[in-house]
Formats: structure tokens, C-alpha cells, sequence
């Protein structure tokens, strides 16, 4: 009898998770790039341009969703299973915050951009590159996370965030 709930993150909560999320990343970001395989990167390639695509039609929820494929694959290329298990335990506390900090122009505009830094390091299987990229890509979804629970201090304890 137990089912999804749904849990509401405060600031301290984002403060506290948002920084091991962005380490998980960063070290998936890193050991991705030293096993890499060919195919796997020409997947996030496609990926990024389906991203891209959904970017300029301004379909949120298509580019949420192709979104959280490449960091999938990324963490999938990293061929660490500890590593996986980890973020995707924390993974689901966070991805209704993560989509709903897309939602203004500006960040999801930066979003792209840091997500063509990611490519291009991956590209160039530059470990050190990636995971400054995806640790500072945490850290700016961390900031519009705390700006929508900031906002939205009148609905009850801020962004709602659905987990099993």
C-alpha cells in the first residue's frame, strides 16, 4: 500500500542536495569522459540537437525530457554503478524542482548554453572541462530553484517535488 509521494523542498533542502548532486555529476562527467566509446557520444550528440530542436520550438517538456536522457547517458558512460545508484537516489527528490527552474527564458537559455559547453568537452573527452561545466550547470539551477521557492513563498512550503 505505498504508492508516490509528494514532498515539498525548502531552500536548505535545495542548499543540501543541490551541491552532492552537482559532485555526483561532475565525477560521472569525468569518468565519462575517460571511457567514452564513439557510439555512446554520437547518442548524446543526437541527443543535444533533439534538445536543441525542442529549445527553439520552446517545448519545455519535450526538451525536459530529452534533457534528462543525456544526463542518463553521461552518468551511463561513466560505468560506475555506485555512482549511479547514488544520483539516481537523489535524482528523483529533485526533478520536478529542476523542471520547474527551466521554466523562465533566461535560465533555460543558459541551460543551452552550458549544455553546448558539455558537448563540446565531451567531444574533446575532456574530463576536468565537463566537470566544471556540470558542477557549475548545478549550481546554476540550484540558484533558480531557490528564486521559484523564493516566488512561490505563498504556495504553501514552495515547489512541490514527487518521488517514490
Amino acid at each position: 500500500n505505498r504508492g508516490a509521494r509528494v514532498a515539498t523542498l525548502s531552500e536548505a533542502d535545495i542548499d543540501e542536495i543541490f551541491p552532492v548532486m552537482g559532485a555526483l555529476e561532475a565525477l560521472s562527467g569525468e569518468l565519462a569522459c575517460a571511457r567514452l566509446s564513439d557510439a555512446e557520444f554520437a547518442e548524446i550528440r543526437a541527443l543535444h540537437y533533439q534538445m536543441a530542436l525542442h529549445h527553439t520550438r520552446r517545448e519545455l517538456a519535450d526538451y525536459f525530457r530529452v534533457n534528462q536522457q543525456i544526463h542518463e547517458c553521461i552518468l551511463k558512460a561513466a560505468a560506475n554503478p555506485t555512482l549511479e545508484a547514488q544520483y539516481n537516489a537523489l535524482a528523483g527528490r529533485i526533478r520536478l524542482a529542476r523542471f520547474r527552474a527551466n521554466m523562465t527564458d533566461t535560465r533555460w537559455d543558459q541551460a543551452m548554453r552550458e549544455h553546448e559547453e558539455m558537448l563540446a568537452a565531451l567531444d574533446a573527452r575532456d574530463g576536468k572541462r565537463l566537470s566544471e561545466v556540470l558542477s557549475r550547470h548545478l549550481e546554476n539551477k540550484r540558484e533558480t530553484v531557490k528564486q521559484a521557492i523564493r516566488e512561490g513563498a505563498g504556495e504553501a512550503h514552495g515547489p512541490a517535488v514527487a518521488y517514490d
